[in-house]
């Protein structure tokens, strides 16, 4: 049924349907009877919850930041059986992302290529709408996921995190620090370790500094060094960082079956989707082996099967997201995942 349904939704913008199909859904959650078939259609049964940073996850499957930037559709999100969500990349200030076209499907790869830029409505309204959305006692896990404002040089970068995670502090249950996405000028910099270092030192301190402690992770490229992830991991380790996801999109096109002239036409932009898949399980295997699972990681790239999810939990993950899978594989997909995980 889905197939059908996506074959139609594939003829439009892939940012317009985004947000068109998510308010629908919205609508349609907001009719009790509607919204409770949706919960018993698509939540995973039986006994699925998952301990890990002294939080208890419904299930260990969420879905990946870039999604529901704003905090917008947490509701719809959960009735589809996801056991947490990461909005974001929210950054202090709000910005409007790089000019559209800025999202692009690649359906003979299932992939997509994005360079949003960190579109958001700035941390202060993202703020407001999860004070109103903790009043609901809802289960679902929340992940922060914090960036820098476009405008903010590099050497101020770790201002703009320490703002979003002051600010986010008591609303969310995890942070996850971004400095992966290639679509922000100049951010992968900040993964060169001395900027790292400053970065997540600043938010360590501030951590200590709050009675209600939560996690704090780093997102990582997949286009990393070995060298560069063995300074990720000695970082990780020397400050004790509660874990790391693996991995972010690439930059990399190679063994694409779309047409180089497409690609060309597309231009810029992180790559997601199955080509990412044996990478993003390389990365998290290599981080696994090295460390003797003592750095947790929630691993994200090209999973879009239970196969696909039972590969990355094998190869030392703790948890997974899923993102482009969703668009590919529809609303059952959380579901899906869950017969084989």
């Amino acid at each position: 049924m889905y197939k059908l349904l996506r074959n139609i939704l594939f003829l439009f913008g892939p940012e317009w349907v985004h947000y068109a199909s998510m308010n629908v859904l919205r609508i349609i959650c907001k009719i009790g009877f509607l919204k409770n078939w949706i919960v018993a259609s698509y939540k995973p049964q039986g006994g699925s919850s998952y301990h890990l940073f002294n939080i208890q996850f419904p299930n260990r499957v969420g879905l990946g930041a870039g999604f529901d930037k704003n905090s917008k559709y947490l509701n719809e999100l959960e009735a589809l059986g996801f056991g947490f969500v990461e909005i974001g990349t929210v950054t202090p200030l709000p910005q409007s992302g790089n000019d559209k076209p800025r999202l692009f499907r690649l359906p003979k790869d299932k992939a997509l290529i994005n360079r949003m830029g960190f579109n958001n409505d700035g941390v202060e309204v993202v703020a407001d709408r999860l004070r109103k959305w903790k009043v609901k006692n809802s289960k679902l896990v929340i992940g922060g996921n914090i960036g820098k404002n476009k405008i903010t040089p590099n050497e101020d970068a770790w201002k703009d995190y320490e703002t979003c995670f002051l600010a986010l502090h008591e609303l969310v249950d995890y942070f996850v620090v971004n400095v992966s996405s290639p679509n922000t000028p100049g951010l992968r910099e900040l993964q060169e370790k001395d900027s790292l270092r400053k970065i997540l030192t600043t938010l360590q301190s501030q951590k200590l500094k709050i009675k209600s402690q939560k996690p704090i992770l780093l997102k990582i490229a997949p286009d990393l060094t070995i060298e560069q992830i063995n300074d990720v991991i000695d970082l990780a380790l020397e400050i004790k960082l509660d874990g790391l996801v693996a991995t972010n999109t690439t930059i990399d096109r190679s063994a694409l079956q779309t047409p180089d002239s497409q690609l060309t036409t597309i231009g810029a932009g992180g790559l997601s989707g199955s080509p990412l898949k044996q990478r993003s399980t390389e990365i998290v295997q290599y981080i696994h082996e090295k460390t003797n699972g003592q750095i947790p990681l929630i691993a994200s790239g090209g999973i879009f099967t239970g196969e696909d999810a039972k590969e990355k939990i094998d190869a030392g993950a703790s948890l997974i997201q899923v993102w482009t899978g969703f668009i590919y594989e529809g609303p059952g997909i959380v579901k899906n995942i869950y017969r084989s995980v």
